[in-house]
């Protein structure tokens, strides 16, 4: 007979330690002959990433020496860190940025000179023997330069730029027969899911490229991951329908092979993201998002025909898929399942986990399953949003009482919720916290219309969202409407400080490198997003009077409610000085606030006692000023202007 305690103060065996001590990130999945590869994030060693490598008898090993980190500051969020090539791999280290070549059983050796260039997202030139590859140049001292380059292999020639002049480029992919490459480019103000170009060009006797032909895209239309079938025929992924559908590119003409208003890309944040992979030159193993739920494919090129593959899985990674010699190698979870890389049998339609990103077993018990949820909002539009009730099969709360509700507002903006099972949501959910994870408009997942409704309209149209959808729950007594708070990373943490700023929807907030002030943003962040709050905001500085008007630092005397701020102290995304200043505006204002900086954590937090620290102080926070005690034992945080 369960225990009846208040929401909130239920005893869980989802502790921070439990969550820390074998919990991984997987990503950027690589298959080489029969070998196959992945990239580790492992809190433990201080967020150090890891090239992991599985040979055909099931055998896992640490390529990466314990001195290396594969991590590239390409746009700061990296991406497409290594390569292999007949067992040799090819990374960026995070020290210094540079890339270093180790063939098998040596240890690695630098291709690339000590100069301030950082490199990305490469493929291997056979022919010609060199990696060709994003390059970020910082030697200038203004804004860096982003080019395609070649890089020796051996690192013994001179590098080779071979394209120039976009602000930015992606995906260089080269084809079969080593004769041409295609690579996308795009330029300010677009982001890459705003409009991207594609371009193919020949190679000439010296290893040059000849003069670039435009496959497709435009300044409105989205072009995502460049693929070349094993019989040498360009693939890619084009939004031109209001959906990114698979096309093909042939004898000058275009195709398209899927028509579904369905996902079939991903919003590049970080490189070497893919959502597709060639089983043969017939048949594409793929991955789509439908309803804010992935699925897993089989694509019969020439008669459109999509076979559906029976999985348990209904959440992707960062789009890795990779598909070869009868299997298919993909990150994917579920909701009652971590990510884990997975290799899928053609042959027999088997599947199996390789590498979990925790193996901790919790009883389904204390498990809250994500529940669809489809609310109204402004506009007789509907928005859409996962709910996780409290659940512990140890307890249940008091007769009458309604649970807390944490509203979780994800980063991007162009991002969208995860449905994989995270430890980080049922941490709450098993205390008697629910949670609610918004896919505000502006989410990818559901169209290029619903994406873009967040053009112009940064907090406002996502702002909107997390407080409908909070009151949505509240209308239908599943959550307390005077116990609701909100939290959000990156420009989820803009969202939430402009929802506790500009709305008396929520009684508390956490914000987790969040935006406080546009007009800062705008003129002190990094090339990649320099010019993406154009789009979502207005032209800078044009409209800069926008900006002030939405900016909750201009607006403090409105903020009523208690506030917790982190922050790593390197962040070059969103500096440290915007937390800074709104955690003094708040304390002046003699409102319950905390202020958590982490030394030597960038834009999100890597290190095991950070993310420990964050969780635990998140909870003391909102049991303190939200009115429940907790079950755990936990650190207590300095909360200046708390009442006695």
């Amino acid at each position: 007979m369960p225990t009846t305690a208040p929401y909130g103060s239920w005893q869980s065996p989802i502790t921070t330690d439990l969550m820390v001590s074998g919990s991984i990130g997987l990503g950027q999945v690589s298959l080489d002959d029969e070998d196959i590869y992945w990239v580790e994030m492992r809190p433990a060693e201080g967020g150090r990433m890891v090239v992991v490598k599985r040979t055909p008898e099931g055998e896992i090993t640490d390529v990466t020496p314990e001195t290396f980190s594969v991590r590239t500051r390409v746009h700061e969020y990296g991406g497409g860190a290594y390569l292999v090539q007949k067992g040799v791999v090819y990374f960026s280290n995070f020290t210094d940025q540079r890339l270093y070549r180790q063939d098998p059983g040596r240890e690695p050796k630098p291709i690339t000179p000590e100069t301030d260039m950082r490199y990305a997202d490469g493929c291997f030139d056979a022919a010609r023997n060199r990696i060709i590859c994003v390059c970020e140049d910082h030697t200038s001292g203004g804004e860096p330069v982003n080019a395609i380059v070649a890089v020796d292999a051996l690192g013994k020639g001179e590098q080779l730029v071979l394209s120039k002049g976009s602000d930015f480029c992606s995906s260089p992919r080269i084809s079969p027969d080593g004769s041409t490459l295609a690579w996308l480019t795009w330029d300010h103000p677009n982001m890459p899911w705003d409009g991207s170009f594609l371009l193919v060009a020949s190679f000439d006797e010296q290893g040059q490229l000849s003069e670039p032909q435009v496959v497709a895209g435009s300044r409105t239309e989205s072009i995502f991951q460049p693929e070349w079938s094993p019989d040498g025929v360009l693939h890619f992924v084009s939004d031109r329908s209001g959906w990114w559908n698979l096309w093909r590119w042939e004898n000058g003409q275009v195709r398209q092979l899927t028509s579904k208003n369905a996902e079939f890309g991903k919003p590049q944040w970080v490189f070497a993201s893919g959502t597709y992979s060639f089983a043969s030159d017939e048949l594409i193993a793929c991955s789509y998002t439908e309803g804010g739920a992935w699925k897993i494919a089989m694509l019969h090129i020439e008669s459109g025909m999509l076979l559906g593959i029976d999985t348990p899985f209904s959440e992707m990674g960062r789009g890795d898929i990779k598909a070869g010699d009868g299997k298919i190698v993909f990150v994917a979870g579920a909701p009652s399942l971590p990510l884990s890389v997975v290799l899928f049998d053609l042959a027999t339609s088997k599947w199996q986990e390789l590498q979990k990103s925790h193996n901790l077993v919790i009883d389904l018990g204390y498990l809250s399953t994500a529940r669809p949820l489809e609310f109204p909002t402004k506009d007789g539009k509907a928005a859409h949003a996962f709910f996780y009730p409290p659940r512990n099969g140890d307890f249940q709360g008091p007769a009458g009482e309604k649970p807390p509700l944490l509203v979780k507002s994800h980063g991007g903006p162009t991002g969208a919720a995860s449905i994989a099972l995270d430890l980080g949501i049922q941490f709450w959910t098993s205390r008697g916290i629910g949670v609610l994870d918004v896919n505000y408009g502006g989410s990818t997942g559901y169209g290029r219309e619903y994406r873009e409704r967040l053009n112009g309209m940064w907090g406002i149209v996502d702002v909107d969202g997390c407080c409908n959808a909070a009151l949505h729950l509240v209308s239908r007594g599943e959550a307390d409407g005077e116990r609701l708070a909100i939290e959000g990373g990156s420009a989820g943490g803009y969202t939430t400080l402009a929802a506790l700023t500009f709305k008396e929807v929520f009684k508390a907030g956490a914000s987790l490198y969040g935006v406080s002030d546009l007009d800062a943003l705008a003129r002190e962040t990094h090339k990649f997003e320099s010019r993406y709050l154009d789009g979502l905001v207005g032209p800078y500085p044009e409209r800069q009077d926008l900006y002030e008007e939405r900016s909750p630092i201009n607006h403090t005397e409105r903020l009523s409610c208690p506030l917790i701020l982190f922050q790593g102290l390197e962040d070059q995304i969103v500096p440290p000085s915007q937390a800074e200043m709104m955690f003094e505006a708040v304390r002046s204002k003699g409102i319950p606030a905390a202020y958590i900086p982490f030394e030597g954590e960038q834009h999100g937090f890597r290190r095991a006692e950070n993310i420990k620290k964050v969780l635990e102080a998140e909870l003391y926070f909102y049991s303190m000023v939200l009115g429940f005690e907790l079950a755990d034992q936990v650190d207590p945080v300095e909360i200046v202007n708390l009442p006695n």
